[in-house]
C-alpha cells in the first residue's frame, strides 16, 4: 500500500485526486496541503510515501524555491517519491531539473497520473 500527499491549492482538485486514487486497492491517501506550510506539516504528520505536488502550490515562486523544497523533502525523507503536477507545459522542464520523479499534465486523462504512480511506485 502505497501512502499518497496530495499538494494542491485548489480544494476541488484535491478531491477529484483523492477520489480516483481512492479506487486503487494499492493506494491510500494520508493527507492533503494547500500550500508550502501545509505540505511541511502533513508530510511530518502523515509519512506518505509519494507526494503529488502542485507546481504552482502558494509558497512557491521561483526556481530556487522549488529546488529548495524539492532537495529538503528528499533529505528529510529518504525514499520519498514527488510527482509534480502542472497545466504549464514549462514546469515539466523545470521539474525535471529540480529532480523530481515523473511530471504530469493537469490536462491528461487521469489515466496518465495513475501510470506515473505505478512507474515511480
Amino acid at each position: 500500500m502505497t501512502r499518497v500527499l496530495i499538494a494542491d491549492d485548489q480544494a476541488w482538485l484535491r478531491s477529484a485526486m483523492r477520489l480516483l486514487l481512492e479506487q486503487e486497492a494499492n493506494l491510500e491517501v494520508v493527507g492533503e496541503a494547500y500550500n508550502t506550510d501545509s505540505l511541511w506539516h502533513a508530510t511530518k504528520a502523515c509519512a506518505p510515501e509519494l507526494i503529488l505536488l502542485d507546481w504552482e502550490l502558494p509558497g512557491l515562486g521561483l526556481h530556487s524555491d522549488h529546488k529548495r523544497l524539492i532537495h529538503a523533502l528528499y533529505a528529510e525523507w529518504p525514499g520519498l517519491k514527488i510527482i509534480a503536477l502542472s497545466v504549464n507545459s514549462d514546469a515539466q522542464l523545470t521539474s525535471s531539473v529540480v529532480g523530481v520523479d515523473a511530471f504530469v499534465n493537469k490536462a491528461e486523462p487521469p489515466e496518465y497520473l495513475l501510470t506515473a504512480i505505478r512507474r515511480v511506485g
